[in-house]
């Protein structure tokens, strides 16, 4: 058993597995997550505990950030939201500038995340247009609820100044700037349920606000990465109503770099425990084999992955040389 000092020297030389199978045991193994308060975080600690080798789960900035240490090689498995995803793998939005990440793989995707609204009851914030001329939180910069906003925020025609004022609070700092009046409303591309949301609505009376409208139709249109979707009533409280919504999907993606032994063992270490997996928070209860490596996924699939799935029966020899062609 290694001592805390041999684990730290460890994590110092990488943040990853690139050592031969021999000695990959030794290792541990590091998922970049998101704020500590949100459910990807929650979801690496899950994955950390399907494979057998030492792993942690890796607070973030979110999304962007870990797309972009997916590529620097800071990373090498990392959670990020579709819309993000696609962004990264084509080259596209904050991506822009260095193009599309060749190296960037996809592993499965995990829960729906819609995109949530909250709002001060006392704001009378009742529907999406009303957000303008209020103060909001759209999330901090590399983060996938910040990237998602300033989607929607293109296709309703708003800029920053539309506002009164702009937040860039994590996620995990929000709920309390709405209880004390700071903000009237703050956005998280999230699953439900959350522990910021609840507080939020628990701590302040805050409510969940309806998000659609043309704006919300011209971006399921348009892009592929967007569904409907929607948060259950009496989640947080007896009397919610259920919210009507958009959203992405979490995704698991890797760097092509990254030990296809590694991805098997994890792939395999999820579907052959998947109600254990599934059980570790309620985003996680619809989740099926078929949507997880389906949907929402733009990167090619990870070679170690693709083995996988391809002893399970699950994607066709044609779908198979495919994937490995792009």
């Amino acid at each position: 058993m290694k001592t805390p000092a041999g684990l730290l020297a460890i994590g110092l030389v990488s943040l990853f597995l690139w050592n031969p199978p021999s000695a990959q045991a030794d290792e541990t193994l590091i998922i970049g997550t998101a704020s500590p308060a949100g459910v990807y975080h929650l979801a690496g600690r899950a994955l950390c505990r399907t494979i057998d080798l030492p792993c942690r789960a890796q607070p973030s900035d979110g999304s962007v950030a870990n797309l972009r240490a997916l590529r620097s090689g800071e990373l090498g498995i990392a959670l990020a939201q579709s819309d993000i995803h696609y962004y990264a793998a084509n080259g596209r939005e904050g991506f822009q500038e260095v193009g599309p990440d060749p190296d960037l793989r996809s592993v499965f995707s995990l829960h729906s995340e819609p995109f949530t609204l909250v709002a001060r009851r006392e704001a009378g914030i009742r529907h999406l247009d009303d957000l303008a001329g209020r103060s909001v939180n759209i999330g901090n910069p590399g983060s996938g609820q910040r990237g998602t906003m300033l989607r929607l925020m293109d296709a309703r025609g708003w800029t920053p100044s539309s506002f009164r004022l702009v937040n860039e609070l994590p996620a995990d700092q929000q709920a309390m700037e709405l209880c004390h009046g700071n903000i009237d409303a703050m956005v998280y591309t999230v699953g439900h349920p959350n522990d910021s949301v609840a507080q939020a609505i628990r701590l302040c009376n805050a409510v969940l606000v309806d998000v659609e409208g043309p704006a919300i139709d011209l971006l399921v249109a348009a892009f592929p990465f967007f569904s409907r979707a929607w948060i259950a009533g009496g989640l947080y409280a007896p009397d919610q109503p259920a919210v009507r919504t958009f959203g992405v999907r979490a995704t698991l993606v890797a760097s092509a770099d990254t030990d296809p032994e590694i991805i098997y063992r994890l792939v395999a270490g999820v579907f052959e425990n998947f109600q254990r997996f599934k059980a570790y928070h309620p985003a996680f209860g619809t989740l099926t084999a078929e949507s997880m490596i389906e949907e929402g996924l733009s990167a090619p699939l990870h070679e170690g992955a693709l083995r996988y799935y391809r002893e399970q029966g699950w994607v066709a020899d044609e779908t198979v040389t495919a994937e490995l062609a792009r």
